[in-house]
């Protein structure tokens, strides 16, 4: 997985997420919508073929980057959560 910033201003990001599709992309933007700060959170993917989801994340003002690294954060915290969860069902 490759994270590509296209455009950086003060309160919104736009970054292309390369080697991932729609999973890790609906979990990322349901997530960022868990924040207080968001104000938009969405992503397309222009060609079905060269799945590369493009994301826009704009804030009230708080930091893009910190706000996307820490949804990111979450969102691993719950993978492991799960993980640990499926290993005591053995």
């Amino acid at each position: 997985m490759e994270v590509s910033i296209v455009e950086e201003k003060k309160n919104k990001l736009v970054f292309e997420i390369k080697g991932e599709g729609h999973t890790l992309s609906n979990a990322l933007r349901k997530e960022l919508f868990n924040d207080e700060h968001v104000k938009i959170a969405a992503y397309a993917v222009e060609h079905p073929l060269i799945e590369v989801p493009r994301f826009i994340l704009e804030t009230d003002g708080a930091d893009t980057r910190k706000t996307l690294s820490a949804a990111a954060k979450r969102i691993a915290k719950d993978a492991e959560k799960v993980k640990s969860e499926a290993k005591e069902l053995k």
